[in-house]
């Protein structure tokens, strides 16, 4: 097999244990958003054995947060055995989601890591927490991958270069670590004859955000892409940041690509497609494209009702029409009317009728007159929601809704007070909520 490039499944932000839009699946006793999740993975796992990857690497975010519950831990190592008895190398890359509350503590991941001693082969199994460089032998030949995790400043930086600094300067500090470590790698710690693949979990500038923004977890920081424009990197595996795109710099070699998540999380991820990368790599020429899956589709339905004589029956009539769009979907309804029309219209035979033409889950009716709209979010999705969740659904529902960015820093700074208690390891700084 000499000269044949290493095939590697390049993908990310799995997040199980997102639960939102989902009831119970009675056969499985799993929320049915945590059975489309597992179904990604599963689709993952089937990819690589039948097209006999080399390397499966995952770029951060295995779970929604650091505490799995034993049921969600069980389903991940079901899908990692698979992978490793058919002889494909698995490298489990540590994302924010990952993080402990303390640095000292373990991540979810760390868990399979303590197997690696027990295996036959002790690198068919690895978990990048630290910023190095890993040589792994392949089926195909052996590939150097430079490892950087989510970027926490507790481990990246002395307590005293960022303490009580505004967030900017904080910024810099971190980029210049992260470049100088990654410099030092690539001149002092690689072969440069042999392919070189960096796998990271961070932001990069340029990329388009989603709805990672809404449920992150710790300080992030954004990378330039110039920063691994290097004649020894032939490709860059992200993960962090959901939606699935390639960022262009210079010629566009080596090509810098975030996979994006496997399904999607709320609407904000509605019409985005999901799925993951199949790499060729080799030295100098790495080739790769997209793989889509088939994620739950998230809909919604927009029905205006004020010419209409009968607002229910007109409203009924556009449910059926949409159909094809709605059935297996999460579907969300928003209802324009006259105030003068709202007796006629029954949210409760609405939602019957949108069950009826087979929706997954109906999400919500916002019904709009005159400028005065209303969220209604079902009590068993409440339950469900954390309190960043539930915040960023109020802040959808203003009219007008904050910008992207306003609505970034206020979630953030509701995310630190939340959080004022836990270690400095993952968290914001204390001042930050100043500077945000």
């Amino acid at each position: 097999m000499a000269g044949e490039p290493i095939r590697v499944l390049h993908f990310a932000d799995l997040h199980i244990g997102m639960e939102a839009y989902g009831q119970i699946d009675p056969q499985t006793g799993l929320n049915r958003r945590v059975v489309d999740f597992l179904g990604a993975f599963d689709a993952v796992v089937e990819h690589a054995i039948r097209e006999e990857a080399d390397l499966v690497l995952f770029c951060g975010d295995a779970f929604k947060n650091r505490d799995p519950s034993p049921t969600y831990l069980r389903e991940f190592a079901a899908r990692l055995r698979r992978l490793l008895e058919a002889g494909i190398p698995v490298f489990l890359l540590v994302g924010n989601h990952d993080l402990p509350g303390m640095e000292k503590r373990a991540t979810p991941l760390d868990v399979f890591g303590e197997f690696r001693p027990l295996m036959r082969e002790g690198d068919r199994l690895m978990v990048g927490r630290q910023e190095r460089v890993h040589r792994i032998r392949t089926r195909r030949g052996l590939l150097q991958l430079i490892a950087m995790p989510f970027p926490v400043r507790a481990r990246l930086l002395k307590a005293e270069a960022w303490r009580n600094l505004p967030l900017e300067e904080l910024d810099h500090k971190l980029r210049e670590a992260l470049r100088l470590l990654l410099q030092r790698m690539l001149e002092t710690e690689i072969d440069p004859a042999l392919p070189t693949v960096v796998a990271g979990h961070f932001s990069v500038e340029g990329a388009t955000y989603g709805s990672e923004r809404q449920v992150m977890i710790g300080y992030d920081v954004v990378l330039p892409p110039s920063m691994f424009q290097h004649p020894a990197i032939d490709y860059v595996a992200l993960g962090h940041i959901h939606k699935h795109q390639a960022m262009t710099v210079g010629d566009g070699y080596p090509p810098i690509v975030y996979s994006g998540s496997v399904e999607r999380v709320d609407f904000t991820e509605e019409g985005e497609p999901k799925g993951f990368c199949w790499v060729e790599v080799r030295r100098g020429g790495t080739q790769w494209r997209f793989v889509e899956l088939p994620a739950r589709r998230f809909t919604t339905l927009s029905i205006d009702l004020r010419n209409a004589s009968d607002p229910e029956m007109a409203a009924i009539a556009q449910i059926r029409r949409a159909v094809p769009s709605i059935r297996e979907a999460v579907v969300r309804v928003h209802i324009r009317i006259r105030p003068e029309q709202i007796e006629g219209l029954r949210e409760a035979r609405l939602r019957e009728e949108l069950e009826k033409a087979g929706a997954f889950y109906v999400s919500g009716l916002r019904i709009e007159r005159e400028e005065i709209s209303r969220t209604r979010i079902p009590l068993g999705e409440v339950e469900r929601l954390t309190p960043l969740e539930l915040l960023e659904r109020y802040l959808e529902s203003r009219d007008p809704p904050p910008d992207p960015e306003r609505r970034r820093r206020l979630l953030r700074m509701a995310e630190q007070l939340m959080k004022e208690d836990v270690d400095s390891g993952s968290g914001a700084p204390s001042d930050a909520t100043s500077h945000a």
